[in-house]
């Protein structure tokens, strides 16, 4: 019933930056806020709960920036609601991406308090982060690309860090109440008072490539926010991961979750938006998914399961209500937290993928295996697509045709096809 299968990789000619640290650090020290920085001055360093890869080297090297100033940087947790809305969980969110006291030897401040600072043109209030309001300086960290939930001028980054992210609690709701509005068009009104009212100088805007890799490092003055940054985001989006096929009859997701997407599911790139009101615009193209695994990374948040069809009953038991049920309320979208059908194993979940994928032709079904939607340079394919990946310039086909490593249980040993995903360096212990 499943097919053979055969390993592809993607090979694009991108931008990569071998030494994060030291550019980080130059990068810094060349911008304009460099001289406005005086010593003993107190800055607080905003810095959010994405799986950024090289995160604490990007962190330790604007500490030491600031050190070299003579300043006195602490930590602010800047993720809104994320880490189930408390103190404890963003402390620990944090951790998991070495940003500790222990580890960078300064204060991390993940209280949810905020204050009211303003009111933006909408007659809204504007809330930001009480610690950060009382620091001399503050600086952000934050990755720059296309955002999960909307199109807009701003996505995710460093805009969206200051309004959702400092916002807190309060201020992640109060625009996710809007819907879709509240960020691509609130958000903006919000961030010209931010501006205004607090000591916000300059962020660190990062770009990664289709690989995972940092492709750009540049501070955004204050100044410069609201022009340079949407021109990195159509940077970002020419540089991020896609499928390399238009249309796919079932798309097997190996694991969802909040470190691989804020959706969990990015719908970038399986090309189901699912908000309410708003039109689908498929591309690419996917009748049937199926998602297999929540990433121990998420905590029980299995955000955007519901962008799926069908999963696995373990997926489903691995969700924890109470995270669960904070992100999606406070985020107002809800189709995305409704619950697929789930199986006993990952066989019987991919054989009903196949069998309601609108292709009863074996020989003609197109099926994609991926770790996760962040991870994307390697992909398992059906026979159909393995034949047309022999034609297409940047794809790579290695070995042969094989059956899929099923386990005693009916589960895909998912570490044999991706050794080099999340998965397989978590369970091979490098990760």
């Amino acid at each position: 019933m499943i097919p053979l299968f055969g390993k592809v990789s993607q090979h694009h000619e991108q931008p990569e930056i071998a030494d994060v640290s030291a550019t980080t650090l130059k990068a810094w020290r060349e911008a304009p806020v460099a001289s406005r920085l005086k010593s003993g001055m107190s800055v607080a360093v905003g810095v959010g709960s994405r799986g950024i890869v090289g995160l604490q080297s990007m962190v330790k090297a604007t500490l030491e920036f600031l050190g070299e100033k003579g300043c006195r940087p602490f930590i602010v947790s800047a993720m809104g609601s994320h880490g189930g809305a408390n103190a404890k969980g963003q402390r620990e969110l944090l951790g998991e991406y070495g940003i500790s006291e222990e580890a960078l030897g300064v204060p991390v401040k993940s209280d949810m308090d905020s204050v009211v600072i303003g009111t933006n043109s909408w007659g809204e209030p504007v809330y930001w982060d009480k610690n950060a309001l009382k620091a001399d300086a503050v600086l952000t960290i934050s990755r720059i690309k296309p955002h999960t939930d909307f199109r807009g001028k701003f996505e995710s980054g460093i805009l969206k860090m200051l309004v959702i992210g400092l916002g807190k609690r309060e201020g992640a709701s109060q625009h996710h109440r809007w819907g879709f509005k509240g960020l691509r068009d609130m958000m903006p009104e919000t961030g010209k008072v931010i501006l205004e009212k607090t000591p916000f100088q300059a962020g660190l805007a990062i770009l990664e490539n289709a690989r995972e890799r940092t492709a750009r490092l540049e501070v955004i003055d204050r100044a410069q926010l609201f022009t340079r940054e949407p021109q990195l985001l159509d940077e970002a989006r020419k540089l991020m991961g896609r499928l390399p096929f238009p249309q796919l009859d079932l798309l097997i997701v190996g694991e969802i979750g909040k470190n691989y997407s804020g959706a969990g599911i990015d719908p970038n790139v399986v090309g189901r938006l699912l908000i309410e009101t708003q039109p689908e615009d498929p591309n690419p193209c996917i009748t049937r998914m199926c998602c297999l695994d929540l990433s121990p990374e998420s905590h029980g948040n299995g955000t955007g399961v519901g962008i799926a069809d069908l999963t696995t009953e373990r997926l489903l038991a691995s969700i924890d209500p109470v995270p669960f049920r904070m992100n999606n309320l406070t985020a107002c979208f809800l189709w995305r937290s409704k619950l697929p059908i789930g199986f006993n194993n990952d066989t019987t979940c991919i054989e009903q993928g196949i069998i309601t994928s609108w292709q009863p032709r074996m020989e003609e079904l197109r099926i994609a295996i991926i770790p996760n939607t962040l991870e994307l340079e390697t992909l398992w394919v059906s026979p159909k697509l393995w034949e047309e990946s022999a034609s297409i310039a940047h794809l790579r086909r290695h070995g042969n045709l094989a059956s899929l490593p099923i386990d005693s249980a009916g589960n895909m040993v998912q570490e044999q096809l991706f050794p080099e995903s999340v998965r397989g360096r978590r369970k091979s212990g490098k990760h």
